[in-house]
C-alpha cells in the first residue's frame, strides 16, 4: 500500500507543480474598471489598426492595443520581470514594432508574449469588452 500512496503522491507533485499558466503571480492584484469612448477624439490613437495608448489604472498603468476595429488589449504596464522594481514600466518602442521595458530590456509582441527577456512571463492582460464605442476594461 505504500508503495501506491508513493506513485499517487509524486503524479500529484508532477501534475501540480508543473502547472505554468504564463501570468505573472507576483504582479499585486488591483481593481480594475475602466470605460472608455474609442471613437472620442480624446483617443484619435484607436482609430487605426496597431494605435495605443497609455491609461491610468491597474498596478502601474494600462497600455491599451487596437489590434482591429473589434479587438482592443488591454495590458498591465508593470513589467513582468520585476514588477516591483521603480524603473518597471513597458512601453511601446519608437519603433512601434513591440512593447519594451527599459528597466530591464524585456521586450514583448502586441499580444503581449515574450519576445526578448529576461522577462519569463508575459504581460499581463486585462480583460476588454466592447459594446457599441464603449470599451470595458476589467479585471
Amino acid at each position: 500500500m505504500s508503495k501506491l500512496w508513493i506513485a499517487l503522491s509524486l503524479l500529484f507533485l508532477v501534475f501540480t507543480g508543473c502547472k505554468d499558466t504564463g501570468i505573472n503571480p507576483y504582479i499585486p492584484d488591483v481593481p480594475v474598471n475602466i470605460q472608455i469612448n474609442v471613437s472620442s477624439l480624446q483617443y484619435p490613437e484607436l482609430r487605426q489598426d496597431g494605435g495605443y495608448v497609455y491609461l491610468e489604472g491597474g498596478y502601474k498603468g494600462i497600455l491599451l492595443v487596437r489590434q482591429n476595429a473589434n479587438l482592443y488589449t488591454a495590458f498591465e504596464r508593470a513589467c513582468p520581470y520585476d514588477p516591483t522594481a521603480p524603473c518597471s514600466q513597458v512601453e511601446v518602442d519608437q519603433s512601434n514594432l513591440f512593447i519594451v521595458d527599459t528597466c530591464c530590456g524585456s521586450q514583448f509582441n502586441f499580444q503581449g508574449n515574450v519576445m526578448a527577456g529576461p522577462a519569463t512571463y508575459g504581460l499581463k492582460q486585462y480583460q476588454t469588452t466592447m459594446s457599441g464605442s464603449i470599451l470595458y476594461i476589467l479585471n
